[in-house]
């Protein structure tokens, strides 16, 4: 028999999960042996996914000209190949050994997503939080004040909440999804 919370694993792995929500399946978890499996199993799929290389990730020219014709055949139109191409974003020095890649900016919801990447021995300054922050470390390790992230871990911070110190001893890179009004020092 198949646990009915399993499919929330996977939701739950990947930090979309609403706080609420985690909390409740973080209670079965330490029960359920069924989604501490899954939990196990997907852990390693979704580490191994910071150290994939970029090109993997991304569907090379001639895979989108034969998905382009595949569905034209199955439509009866005509090949439609995406014109454009999504161009990478530089890295910007924002602070010394503090780099960020602006992803995605949405001035209505007031977020921004970035990657941020800090050197080693470097902090990122006092801050409180104007909105919600999720950050997924994907490699090195960060401190957030006393807490240690390794790769893969998550952290979900609530609007008004303030971190005192964020440093990473060995350098470390990370995807953020955050406020760009956020309170420094």
């Amino acid at each position: 028999m198949s646990c009915n919370r399993l499919e929330l694993v996977s939701t739950y792995i990947l930090g979309a999960v609403p706080r609420d929500e985690a909390d409740v399946l973080q209670a079965h978890l330490v029960e359920c042996e069924e989604c501490q499996r899954e939990m196990r199993s997907l852990s390693s799929v979704v580490d191994s996914l910071a150290a994939w290389p970029t090109d993997v990730l991304r569907p090379s020219p001639s895979l989108r000209e034969r998905l382009a014709d595949r569905i034209a055949q199955e439509t009866g139109g005509e090949p439609i190949v995406p014109a454009t191409q999504w161009t990478e974003p530089d890295w910007q020095e924002v602070a010394p050994g503090i780099c960020c890649k602006l992803l995605a900016s949405d001035p209505e919801r007031d977020r921004v997503s970035m990657l941020v990447r800090l050197a080693p021995r470097v902090e990122y300054p006092p801050h409180t939080h104007a909105g919600i922050e999720e950050l997924h470390l994907l490699d090195g390790e960060l401190w957030i004040d006393d807490r240690k992230l390794h790769p893969g871990d998550y952290n979900r911070s609530e609007p008004g909440t303030a971190d005192k110190r964020v440093w990473s001893e060995t350098g470390c890179t990370c995807v953020l999804i955050t406020s760009p009004s956020d309170m420094l020092g």
